[in-house]
């Protein structure tokens, strides 16, 4: 069979009765409300869109509208409801014309799971108030942060949110989501050590590090994963400078033999020389800037790591060459197979095709079970664990499965595209250069450059109708003069009467993002392509 069809069949069949959920002790169907804010509906949503399975998208929509609400006295990651919830949302808002809902007018600046997003974010900007800026680790979706809160965080939990929060405030207007997620940003690269490394874990308090370890691992991670995407993302040459620096020193002090082990932030000694799974989005990332060989060798590394046990290990002791205590187990983790993805859409090398199936079938062997795919317990004996992890749902098999799919939308190579009318003017939308969040979240960056280029314009009218009616009002006044009190007099001081420019100088208005040159997909009739979120003009 397939592998394409082996991952659809097998995930349809986990999808299908996991939404609609087992029947209570009456028979009845659950509430979704009660699945605290419905995590894995959410998580799972536009995974199903890229396997093809347009109904049960549409169905889960509506399930969404209807049941979720994010005021519930619960207490949440801040870092795991970004990625999960606001990513999940904004992806599947802006997929949903692809699979079919109608959508209101303004989509894709618009729409009720765009709201559903900035609502679940903006119950986590109580947690960004802090002296320095970077956010506590965990917020009550109810009342804000707790008064016994811990102030350490991990570094991912501070700097992964600037690709769903710009999303956010590009698409809504709103600048404080990208504003918080910036300055998070910016406090991490002030607080690296003199040798240009980073640990892993934090005070946001005080702005000390609790924990010194230096790695590209667990706590660290994503830090340096959105370092790169969002300077794809935003075309932000700042935020890539940030990430080179970093890169070198990586490369200075934990590289050992295309293995990355952990070291003292100040000295640059080892700590630990152990790999962990964790660590495998790094050949992905690399593959981004185009470090395609060191990618290949650190890919092939951790692959003979997945051969000796069948899955990666949570740790393996690099020395020893075997698992670490206690760290046995292998949650379905996506890493090594989302960098197989990134490296075989830009080799075609088909030792990365090996891996997929290797997973494929590891998994299907090992870990499927008659109601889903639980965790592995333990490598060494391939016990199980009574649990299945929504990011399975949400990146594991969405990236195995757009590995053997090089037709799927997601690939678009920006041959094809879709025109999109809002009530301001047409934008190109689904060209390509999708952008996934640490949690696989496709984000269409036409989408951000369209939604800020009509707010912008919105703002100019806004501006001009100001203008219009003040003047309106101002003349007006002065033909009610005119008749009750004779020729009209300039009135008294310097002051009394300001231009129209002075007027629109003097108001207040949202803060306008700059857009780099050919970044904004809001096509004149002279386009003739847009690829990969960038728009190329007749020169003619």
């Amino acid at each position: 069979m397939p592998f394409r069809l082996l991952i659809t069949i097998g995930l349809l069949c986990v999808l299908l009765p996991l939404h609609r959920g087992a029947p209570g002790p009456d028979g009845t169907a659950p509430d979704p409300a009660h699945y605290s804010f419905s995590l894995t509906l959410i998580d799972a949503l536009d995974t199903l869109l890229i396997l093809g399975n347009i109904s049960e998208f549409q169905r889960v929509v509506e399930v969404l509208q209807d049941n979720v609400d994010f005021d519930i006295d619960v207490n949440a990651s801040v870092f795991e409801t970004n990625i999960r919830v606001v990513g999940g949302l904004l992806s599947a808002h802006l997929l949903s014309k692809k699979a079919g809902v109608e959508v209101e007018a303004g989509w894709p600046c618009s729409g009720p799971l765009l709201r559903m997003a900035e609502e679940a974010a903006r119950k986590l900007l109580p947690a960004f108030q802090t002296p320095t800026g970077m956010p506590y680790g965990t917020v009550n979706l109810l009342h804000g942060v707790n008064p016994g809160e811990t102030p350490v965080t991990c570094t991912a939990g501070i700097g992964t949110f600037i690709v769903e929060f710009a999303t956010l405030s590009s698409l809504t207007g709103d600048p404080v989501f990208e504003d918080v997620a910036r300055v998070a940003l910016t406090r991490l690269w002030e607080s690296r050590s003199d040798i240009g490394l980073v640990g892993n874990h934090i005070d946001v308090i005080t702005g000390k590090w609790v924990a010194q370890d230096a790695g590209i691992g667990a706590g660290v991670d994503s830090y340096f994963e959105y370092l790169v995407k969002g300077a794809i993302l935003l075309q932000d040459k700042n935020l890539m400078a940030m990430f080179l620096e970093y890169n070198r020193a990586i490369r200075n002090y934990t590289r050992f033999d295309d293995w990355y082990l952990w070291v003292q932030m100040y000295k640059g000694t080892v700590s630990m020389p152990v790999f962990q799974s964790l660590e495998a989005y790094w050949p992905g990332l690399q593959s981004l800037i185009g470090d395609i060989d060191n990618a290949m060798r650190t890919f092939l590394n951790y692959y003979t790591v997945w051969k000796q046990f069948g899955g990666l290990p949570e740790f393996y002791n690099i020395p020893q060459g075997y698992t670490v205590e206690k760290r046995e187990g292998y949650p379905l983790r996506p890493e090594l197979i989302e960098s197989a993805m990134y490296l075989y859409r830009a080799t075609g090398d088909p030792t990365l095709l090996e891996l997929g199936r290797d997973a494929v079938e590891s998994i299907e062997k090992i870990s499927k079970v008659e109601c889903g795919f639980a965790t592995i317990k333990d490598l060494r004996d391939h016990k199980l664990d009574n649990r299945m992890e929504s990011f399975f749902l949400a990146e594991t098999v969405k990236y195995l499965y757009l590995l053997f799919d090089p037709d799927n939308f997601i690939h678009n190579n920006g041959s094809t595209f879709d025109a999109v009318i809002t009530p301001y003017g047409e934008c190109i939308l689904g060209a390509g250069g999708y952008i996934f969040n640490t949690e696989a979240h496709p984000i269409d960056p036409a989408a951000l450059h369209c939604c800020r280029r009509l707010k912008e314009e919105q703002w100019e009218v806004e501006d001009l109708m100001r203008e219009f009616y003040s003047l309106k009002r101002n003349r007006s006044r002065f033909q009610k003069k005119s008749v009750s009190s004779g020729p009209w007099e300039p009135p008294a001081g310097p002051g009394a009467f300001s231009s129209p420019e002075n007027q629109a100088k003097s108001r207040e208005k949202p803060v306008k993002q700059k857009i780099p040159l050919l970044s904004c997909p809001s096509q004149p009739f002279t386009s003739k392509l847009a690829l990969l979120g960038q728009v190329f003009l007749d020169s003619t």
